[in-house]
């Protein structure tokens, strides 16, 4: 996620006008939705897994186009309707059509593997050659229509997955405002949590982490500078998977950082998270970084889902990233019992980057750089109706339409990043090396002193109260060292507060996303923490 007032997360999160005052605190009846019955939760397809989905298809007892219908309905009664989650801005109108064909393909006896016929949604930053936009949410790019699928999307496409819609996200993937609310944009509005619907999703994959906590697809992809995927893991209640910087092609995406930015899965569970996470990967000439992957990603990911992958691990505890809130660190210990219960080793750490407050700067300048250097390289390629062709004509258009565009809140991190020179100035150059060599040095080091399998750490607070006046108000949260070093990072549900989900993130060095996912797996099966959202208004005192 990404945000820019601490520089811990770079994250994103919208809230519904009604909504503008902030959280109420008093008894509230729960809203009334309209599904199949009166209860959101009385949905055939609730928390169903893709093996499970897989297995409908192969009995014959559902198809393909018949899942995709299911899904498509739950999105018009709980997303547009009844709690108005708002977190899909564009429904796909040829979902049903490629369902069928994925149904041809299986009575052919042609059966591309696990995702074949499974229906998902991207988080509207990721470019599709078809009838849905590529926005990153901003009313500035409307009519943007790619004219080639994302590198991933063409991953994605091939696994015989069904692309449904697009969700919504933080505007510019939160880097806009200092002041932003995650969840908003100018396109899609707010979108709000399904635990707690004045609750804020987190971002900036908000969309995606309400809408597969929601029930309204089987996994989503989410994009990361720093926290967008494990925030909205965390605050939603689901399994997030943040790859290595290049595990996942970015091509086609618009972006915020080369250095950092990065694809991945999110889902209910690990199982699933695991099964999409080899969908998605693959080697493109188009990023250089994605070159780097050869040789160190996998297309089957579901090897590593060993239940006793706790079993003689020695895990680091980051300890300084607990005492923000004394619930989330109540949860957490009985987490952290559960994994010594399965015969992991804890270790305490302090710190695992030495002076680590002093990167906040010099990582918000590598942001900017590279961010005006990104957006403009798309906007060359981008045709939004609005005639926008350089972040300077971004920042232009936001001028004129301030009334739709701006709202809320303003645009300082666009500004900021549009008075940033080229990547060879010394300022970046040596900002990058700075924050990337003391963030992986910290990590590689940390590791290899105390012998460790993985870092853990709470990923982050309970959400907070939608606010699109005063903007987010983080508590806590551990993702910078991880995405400073391009590493991989995991969030995994490990309890509630007052109802509200809490994740606990496991991260690593470079390529161990595999290690990682048989640690996190083997969590999930000893504590089952994760539970379906119920819709509630307000939490109850």
């Amino acid at each position: 996620m990404t945000y820019y007032k601490s520089l811990n997360f770079f994250c994103s999160i919208f809230i519904l006008v009604a909504l503008l005052s902030s959280c109420s605190t008093a008894p509230e009846q729960e809203p009334e939705v309209t599904t199949e019955t009166s209860d959101p939760n009385a949905f055939s397809l609730l928390e169903m897994t893709i093996p499970e989905l897989q297995a409908k298809m192969d009995s014959g007892v559902l198809s393909s186009e018949q899942i995709v219908q299911l899904y498509l309905d739950r999105i018009k009664a709980i997303d547009e309707e009844g709690p108005q989650l708002n977190s899909v801005i564009e429904v796909n109108p040829d979902a049903l059509e490629i369902a069928r064909s994925m149904d041809a393909e299986r009575a052919e006896g042609n059966i591309r593997g696990p995702m074949h016929g499974i229906p998902v949604m991207i988080k509207d930053n990721i470019n599709t050659a078809d009838k849905m936009m590529t926005t990153a949410g901003a009313a500035a790019l409307h009519g943007n229509y790619a004219a080639e699928d994302a590198f991933l999307v063409k991953q994605l496409r091939a696994s015989g997955a069904v692309l449904i819609g697009k969700t919504n996200l933080s505007e510019w993937a939160n880097f806009r405002s200092t002041r932003s609310s995650s969840g908003w944009s100018s396109r899609g509005g707010q979108t709000r949590n399904p635990y707690v619907l004045d609750r804020n999703p987190c971002g900036s994959s908000a969309g995606s982490g309400a809408a597969v906590s929601a029930n309204l697809c089987a996994v989503t992809v989410g994009t990361e500078t720093n926290g967008s995927i494990v925030c909205p893991s965390t605050a939603n209640g689901i399994v997030g998977i943040k790859p290595t910087v290049g595990l996942v092609s970015r091509s086609g995406v618009i972006p915020i950082s080369f250095s950092q930015d990065i694809a991945g899965p999110m889902g209910r569970t690990v199982t699933d998270a695991a099964i999409f996470l080899g969908a998605l990967v693959g080697v493109d000439e188009q990023d250089s970084k994605s070159l780097e992957s050869e040789g160190n990603y996998e297309t089957d990911y579901t090897k590593y889902l060993d239940a006793n992958g706790l079993q003689g691990k020695k895990i680091g505890v980051w300890r300084s990233r607990f005492g923000f809130h004394e619930q989330v660190d109540a949860e957490l210990e009985k987490a952290l019992a559960a994994m010594e219960a399965q015969g992991a080793e804890l270790i305490d750490l302090d710190e695992i980057i030495d002076n680590m407050n002093e990167l906040w700067g010099p990582s918000g300048l590598i942001l900017e750089y590279e961010f005006k250097d990104g957006v403009n390289k798309y906007l060359e390629g981008a045709t939004p109706t609005t005639g926008v062709k350089s972040l300077a004509d971004v920042i232009a258009y936001n001028e004129a339409n301030e009334a739709q565009a701006m709202p809320f809140f303003k645009m300082e991190i666009l500004q900021s990043s549009e008075a940033r020179g080229d990547l060879t100035e010394k300022e970046y150059l040596n900002a990058l090396k700075l924050v990337q060599n003391r963030a992986r040095n910290g990590i590689n080091n940390t590791m290899k002193k105390y012998n460790l399998d993985a870092i853990v750490a709470p990923t982050g607070g309970p959400a907070w109260c939608i606010d699109v006046i005063n903007g987010d108000n983080f508590g806590g949260g551990s993702s910078s060292p991880a995405a400073w070093a391009g590493y991989p990072n995991i969030s995994v549900p490990a309890g509630y507060v007052h109802g509200l989900p809490v994740g606990l993130s496991f991260f690593g060095t470079a390529w161990s996303e595999g290690e990682l996912i048989r640690i996190a797996y083997a969590f999930e099966q000893a504590t089952q923490l994760r539970k379906a959202p119920e819709f509630i208004d307000s939490v109850k005192f």
